[in-house]
């Protein structure tokens, strides 16, 4: 009788003890959605003390709980909504109750998609890109610059620390980046990145949903949106699914003990994506590659974990429509698992047919690089559902083209060689093409700052196949000056973003001469582009260089161009006749660097270390 008594006074007290926990809620994300995807469904996580031992309900025409998912982590629920097609936008609330009492509620958000959005634009070869980090661009907001909490401060005097800039610096340039002749802005990770050290780049995540306030707000994104579509623009978010910060609020309680790609030790990845494509790979170095850390403040995430994948693939999406974003850089594209990644591309691609995603994909060779961008016939079986990759193999050849003494035919081949090889990809005129990025040194001085090596660099970009990418100075001949060693360095200040600067190089006064003649020189091309279909759309033919002379021509049905690259220290006067396969329909061209009308086409001369591009009449 004792038994009985002590136990029905346990199951008496069970609801009061549940109930008596601590429950709180303190995120769902994603925080609001829309209706009208292709894909009615929804997975919220829901995050707080013990909210695991809650129940959910909502009551809302058109939304229901398809299922609610509880991990060994009492504190995060993940909650499968179904949207129906008759559902209308509005504000929805979810109850979170315990022992039959409400404990918690969330109001979440439905909102209309903007007309057009499925159909939306995004960059292609028609456009130019601006490359921005951020930090280092313009402080246009000096009270943001030290935020309360925050782990670290500005410091400009530390090349590796944090300098200020911000996206009111970067909005209030955008008139400048426009004159310039970009088409389309790429900027460095905006999202918060609360980590002690060295995090001013923006590639250790620390919210995947909130704008770091030393950068501004979501509003002032949403802001630098409205202000780069005003002026016919195109916005490019930087997204990284590898790795997060080491800061990250989930570090400190993770949903699942697979979240992130756990070792006994720090372990880092082997950094060799080629151990995907490689057929003899051995399965402990294609482990470590994808499971590896990538730094030891960057906690590598597991996209095979099904929650996370739909986190980061709904993560992707919300900025899309809340930011009215025209395309997507995802960092370090190989490294996560390429299953999850092909889910994310495909999914992003049924939503928005038209959108562009270019991914980091740093291998070597076209071959390697061709792997992974969409409708690749691989031998494998695998689709990236990647529309665009970086055109590395490429940067390579630039790097060594104009330097190079000794090589046969003057190192320029090296261009003929990677062009030869576009057999690979399944669109090459839809990879981007690029001479330097905020990883690498910057080009200037990898040439020993020969600013001929620049131009030639820059004509040929700005003229072959594929989307050009330019990155922030390199039209002010920004180099990364006497120090240079370190990342910071290839992250230089652009001269006159912060007041109080010497000079302001955003403006004509401010320019050295030699500044202002790069300027004008890439000022001159880039507009020029712009206005030319045969350019962004058009065949290319090109010719075996020979006197380290390199030619090759652009043309479609109405317009054909030809350029010339003068690789050499001396002027050279070129006999034209090898080229009259496509010179004999021709009597004259104009020079589009200079502006002249050249009358005679059987001989042209080009200056040494030159660039001849001529519009054929």
């Amino acid at each position: 009788m004792k038994i009985i008594k002590v136990l029905f006074l346990f199951l008496f007290h069970i609801p009061w003890l549940l109930y008596s926990q601590e429950i709180s809620l303190d995120r769902v994300e994603p925080p609001s959605w829309w209706t009208g995807f292709k894909h009615p469904e929804l997975q919220l996580m829901v995050h707080g003390k013990n909210i695991g031992t809650t129940t959910v309900a909502l009551n809302y025409p058109g939304l229901t709980v398809r299922k609610v998912h509880k991990v060994a982590n009492p504190n995060y629920l993940f909650v499968d909504l179904t949207l129906a097609p008759s559902m209308r936008p509005g504000k929805a609330s979810l109850r979170f109750s315990s022992g039959g009492k409400e404990v918690a509620s969330y109001t979440y958000e439905f909102r209309p998609r903007e007309k057009g959005s499925a159909q939306r634009p995004s960059f292609s070869s028609h456009d130019v890109i601006y490359l921005v980090t951020p930090d280092r661009f313009a402080n246009g907001d000096k009270t943001n610059d030290n935020i309360p909490g925050m782990a670290e401060s500005a410091n400009r005097s530390n090349k590796d620390g944090r300098h200020g800039g911000d996206l009111k610096g970067l909005t209030d340039h955008l008139d400048y980046i426009q004159d310039l002749g970009a088409t389309a802005l790429w900027v460095n990770p905006l999202l918060e990145n609360d980590q002690a050290r060295y995090s001013y780049h923006g590639y250790s995540t620390t919210d995947y949903y909130r704008i770091d306030p030393r950068f501004g707000s979501n509003a002032d994104y949403l802001k630098l949106s409205d202000e780069v579509h005003r002026r016919g623009m195109k916005l490019i978010m930087d997204m990284i699914f590898n790795h997060c910060g080491s800061g990250h609020w989930w570090m400190k309680d993770l949903p699942t003990p697979d979240w992130i790609n756990q070792w006994p030790t720090f372990t880092r990845t082997n950094y060799r994506a080629s151990t995907f494509t490689d057929p003899y790979a051995s399965q402990s170095d294609s482990n470590l590659f994808v499971r590896g850390w990538f730094d030891s403040t960057m906690p590598d995430l597991n996209q095979a974990n099904p929650f996370l994948s739909n986190y980061l693939i709904q993560n992707s999406i919300w900025w899309i429509e809340w930011a009215g974003l025209d395309g997507i850089r995802q960092d370090t594209h190989p490294y996560p698992f390429k299953e999850m990644m092909a889910a994310w591309g495909k999914r992003l691609l049924e939503e928005y047919p038209n959108f562009n995603i270019v991914g980091e994909c740093w291998l070597n060779y076209p071959a390697s690089v061709a792997y992974w961008q969409k409708d690749k016939c691989n031998k494998d079986g695998y689709n990236s559902w990647l529309p665009s990759v970086f055109d590395f193999p490429l940067y390579d050849a630039l790097n060594m083209a104009f330097r190079e003494k000794e090589a046969w035919n003057n190192g320029i081949i090296r261009l003929y060689d990677i062009l030869a090889q576009d057999f690979n990809y399944p669109d090459p005129n839809h990879i981007v093409t690029f001479a330097d990025n905020h990883d690498v040194n910057r080009y200037l001085d990898m040439q020993d700052y020969d600013v001929r090596h620049l131009k030639m660099a820059m004509a040929f970009l700005l003229t072959t196949r594929g989307i050009p990418q330019v990155y922030y100075g390199t039209e002010i001949l920004l180099t990364q000056g006497a120090d240079k060693e370190g990342d910071g360095n290839k992250r230089r200040d652009f001269p006159g973003g912060w007041p109080g600067d010497s000079r302001n190089a955003f403006t004509p006064e401010g320019r050295l001469p030699a500044e202002a003649d790069m300027f004008n020189y890439l000022r001159t091309l880039m507009h020029w582009r712009d206005a030319h279909e045969v350019i962004h759309t058009g065949k290319t033919r090109h010719f075996i260089p020979a006197d380290g002379v390199y030619v090759y021509f652009r043309y479609n049905e109405k317009e054909t161009v030809m350029v010339v690259l003068n690789n050499n220290e001396t002027e050279k006067s070129i006999p034209t006749a090898r080229y009259n396969e496509f010179l004999k329909k021709f009597t004259s061209g104009t020079d589009v660097i200079s502006g002249s009308v050249i009358n005679d086409l059987s001989t042209l001369t080009v200056p040494g270390k030159g660039v001849l591009v001529v519009e054929l009449k």
